[in-house]
């Protein structure tokens, strides 16, 4: 296990499965202590076994994003035990029913943007003064390529992505010269998710890259010294 980020605490959104799970192992297995969030607590206790019997720690902290004070409670025991968070990845998110814009079922639009759009809201509120507290914080927002190049029957997963990559740039800009805090967003690609497999179910699993890929390349990023609003795709070997 590599020190790489040895006393440097992490906070992982949707971290019980697929790119966030990997993306916890990865950084827990260079040195940070990870806390791994998401609404399936038995899930989060297998990632946190994965971590701890490669010798790496970390916290379970299961969190429904959408429940109004969720995110405030977690940002209030992250600031009581630590006092600081140096990494932020805002990977959860909700993929809405692919339809017409017509046909968007509002219910299930609504859940969506609460949690990919809302809740990225409150998640930079809640810890940017933990962030500001750490001498090289770094955040880094999933999307999606529907985000900027909207595709028939994705417009209401495309349209929350959109809005989430307009609240990560705009914190960037607020954030690049009045402190150490820095922004990316990343495109993972084509991933081997469930996501994925919900949005494409004749897809060949195989055919697409594994979640490590993208971890791997998100934590190489986390040790670049990128520019605020750095943006990149990760492909498929990266």
């Amino acid at each position: 296990m590599s020190g790489q980020f040895e006393g440097q605490v992490a906070l992982v959104t949707g971290s019980s499965r697929g790119i966030g799970a990997a993306t916890a192992i990865a950084l827990a297995a260079r040195g940070a202590h990870v806390v791994i969030t998401g609404r399936d607590t038995r899930a989060l206790e297998a990632v946190e076994d994965t971590i701890f019997q490669a010798g790496g720690s970390a916290t379970i902290a299961p969190v429904d994003l959408v429940e109004p004070d969720g995110i405030a409670r977690l940002a209030t025991a992250l600031s009581q035990r630590w006092g600081k968070l140096d990494i932020m990845v805002v990977n959860a998110a909700i993929l809405p029913e692919l339809t017409s814009v017509a046909d968007i079922d509002q219910k299930a639009f609504n859940k969506a943007l609460t949690t990919n759009v809302l809740a990225t809201q409150a998640l930079i509120a809640n810890f940017d003064p933990l962030l500001k507290k750490s001498a090289d914080a770094r955040v880094i927002g999933m999307t999606t390529t529907v985000a900027q190049a909207p595709r028939a029957y994705w417009g209401a997963y495309g349209a929350t992505k959109a809005a989430f990559e307009v609240l990560l740039d705009c914190y960037a800009q607020e954030t690049a010269k009045v402190s150490k805090i820095r922004v990316a967003i990343v495109n993972p690609g084509a991933t081997r998710t469930a996501m994925r497999a919900r949005a494409y179910p004749g897809e060949a699993p195989a055919s697409v890259k594994p979640p490590e890929i993208v971890a791997e390349r998100l934590v190489s990023l986390l040790a670049e010294g990128f520019a605020s609003g750095h943006r990149e795709t990760v492909n498929q070997t990266a």
